[in-house]
């Protein structure tokens, strides 16, 4: 009985501790809300939002970028008119990598043009 209870409580922390390390043992994620993956716009300036958990280190478009303390990021840019390309990349603490690339279109509409 004594052994029973033992095993019982060395596999509850056992248990524990996996499900602690889960986000490690997952690696860096990456989810980027806005813009949409294959949208257009035809704002000058575009906002790029998104989320990334367990990193150490954040690039956008291979520049240094940071998060707050929920792993929030905000980037803002003026991308030239047509397709545009943005690649997110993150590094966790034990160098596993992952990254995130989104593509939209900047449609350049300038309605007094010609007046």
């Amino acid at each position: 009985m004594r052994r029973a209870i033992i095993a019982l409580v060395v596999l509850a922390i056992v248990a524990y501790g996996l499900f602690e390390a889960r986000r490690l043992i997952a690696g860096p994620e990456i989810t980027i809300d806005t813009p949409q993956d294959g949208s257009a716009t035809s704002s000058t300036i575009v906002t790029l939002r998104g989320v990334a958990q367990n990193i150490s280190f954040l690039t956008i478009n291979d520049s240094p970028a940071y998060t707050d303390e929920a792993g929030l990021f905000v980037y803002r840019f003026a991308p030239p008119a047509g397709y545009t390309v943005v690649s997110v990349a993150a590094v966790d603490r034990f160098g596993r990598r992952t990254s995130k690339t989104i593509t939209f279109n900047v449609l350049k509409y300038c309605p007094n043009y010609g007046v």
